[in-house]
């Protein structure tokens, strides 16, 4: 999802508030989460396309869309 030229939307999580519910992953279209080490939920950004919706249902609010340079 591009929003202006030189950037694009990400998922990121903050690993130190993560509780590795899962919610996130359930409902990731592209399988760009995973929970790493049973502790947090990590965002391959390769994959991860900015949609939006595991920060909708993350029940903790530990992760944000940013827009970062491409």
């Amino acid at each position: 999802m591009e929003t202006k030229t030189g950037t694009k939307r990400k998922a990121f999580v903050d690993t130190d508030a993560c509780v590795a519910c899962g919610c996130c992953v359930k409902v990731c279209p592209l399988n760009a989460i995973q929970i790493w080490n049973g502790v947090w939920a990590k965002v391959d950004r390769t994959r991860c396309v900015g949609c939006g919706k595991c920060a909708r249902e993350c029940p903790a609010t530990v992760i944000e869309i940013r827009e970062v340079q491409v």
